[in-house]
């Protein structure tokens, strides 16, 4: 029978991010550089794995952006800055580090960590499995299912968000979420979305049509029920809108389901101290002390 812990399925790239830029540089390792958004990655991860008790995690890395999606669209992702030169030295050291706990990392090569989660997520699911994935990316809001989530996490605060929560957020079932997006844009990646659709339209147009296909098939019959701005808008931009909505889609990509693995807090501490993180190892010792169900 499967454990009906959920596996933890990480973005690492978003928390190492999040962490940067909301940690002090000030705090450093033993090479006298800033190891805030390992500290803040690797709190986070143990937040989780405290509040959820899952049966294992695996923390997901990716490229900054899949090329195939760079070729649909030039624009993608073009507009963020370079990753800071401090922010690469901890990526660089945040494999092993998460490693050293005994979490499985998986990186996703020349695809991106939100397509690794989503894998996971599907086989794990398909097992009999529960998922949640710890991530503030709107993408994979398409992956939650009857057993999968995502686990909504801002500042200390934790929220799970199935089905039913994903509908009342953005309005749309998960399995659309790539046609919302299409329509709508997502400035975050770079998307522009149809001109003149915001969010409310487009599910809108999705709860009238049933997914993107159906909107511009909608618009290519001049549809009664779709205005003749909103129907030309959508014909000239068809080709584009689509093309969204494969840079919005999860890519396919075959992963194993990962067996079960206890956090090791004992060999987390070690790493922390070999990094010249000294209070993190501290509290991490002494947790592996009192937790009986941790390994040591």
């Amino acid at each position: 029978m499967p454990s009906q812990r959920p596996l933890l399925i990480a973005d690492v790239p978003w928390l190492l991010y999040r962490s940067f830029f909301a940690l002090p540089k000030s705090i450093k390792g033993a090479d006298g550089r800033p190891v805030g958004a390992l500290l803040g990655t690797v709190n986070a991860l143990l937040a989780a794995v405290e509040a959820y008790g899952p049966r294992a995690v695996v923390a997901c890395f990716g490229a900054e952006e899949a090329r195939y999606r760079v070729e649909l669209y030039p624009p993608y992702h073009a507009h963020r800055d370079p990753m800071p030169p401090d922010l690469a030295a901890q990526w660089g050291k945040a494999p092993a580090l998460l490693a050293s706990f005994g979490w499985s990392t998986f990186d996703a090569g020349e695809l991106e960590a939100d397509d690794a989660m989503g894998a996971f997520a599907r086989v794990e699911a398909d097992a009999g499995g529960r998922a949640l994935l710890l991530t503030a990316d709107r993408d994979l809001h398409q992956a939650v299912r009857d057993r999968v989530a995502v686990l909504d996490m801002k500042g200390s605060s934790m929220s799970v968000l199935g089905p039913e929560q994903v509908r009342e957020r953005v309005g749309v079932d998960p399995a659309q979420v790539p046609d919302l997006i299409a329509l709508r844009g997502d400035p975050s990646d770079g998307l522009p979305g149809a001109p003149g659709i915001g969010a409310k339209t487009a599910a809108t147009l999705l709860a009238d049509y049933g997914s993107l296909e159906g909107v511009l098939a909608a618009a290519e019959a001049e549809d009664a029920g779709m205005t003749a701005k909103t129907a030309i808008k959508l014909r000239a931009g068809a080709r584009e809108l689509r093309d969204f909505k494969r840079i919005a889609t999860l890519a396919e990509l075959e992963v194993r389901r990962p067996t079960d693995r206890e956090t090791n807090l004992a060999g987390g501490a070690a790493a922390a101290q070999e990094l010249g993180m000294n209070a993190l190892a501290k509290r991490l010792r002494q947790r592996a002390i009192n937790s009986p169900t941790t390994s040591a």
